[in-house]
């Protein structure tokens, strides 16, 4: 009976924790309804209204050399770690004071969670 509970505890676990890193199928569906307009990523990406996001976790704010960034982003100090980046997606402003971004965030901590989990497919090996 006791190695039953621990079994299902384990499990349990383990399932927690493949949630909490979110799914990148369901992100790369967010990503292209509400990130997509303006951000491009993968194979031949570039910057347009906003700047590509290959490579972002673990970039400088306001590095990206094919995009023109506000002062308030190239100034911020902010290095794009998953934790920074997600306070980034729920409350731009929040973050980074004075950047040009407009998007009034997710709340939803799940599709955050999913949004970066299909950026981080596109981080370099």
């Amino acid at each position: 009976m006791k190695y039953r509970a621990l079994l299902t505890f384990v499990l349990i676990l383990n399932t927690g924790a493949a949630c909490a890193a979110g799914d990148a199928e369901a992100g790369g569906k967010l990503f292209a309804k509400t990130c997509g307009g303006c951000h491009s990523i993968g194979e031949g990406a570039r910057g347009g209204f906003g700047p590509e996001l290959n490579g972002i976790i673990g970039r400088p704010a306001g590095t990206s050399p094919d995009y023109q960034y506000s002062d308030a982003m190239k100034n911020s100090g902010v290095v794009w770690t998953r934790e920074k980046l997600a306070a980034y997606i729920e409350a731009p402003k929040k973050v980074v004071s004075g950047t040009r971004m407009i998007f009034w965030g997710i709340s939803d901590q799940e599709k955050i969670d999913n949004i970066l989990a299909y950026l981080a497919t596109f981080q370099p090996e």
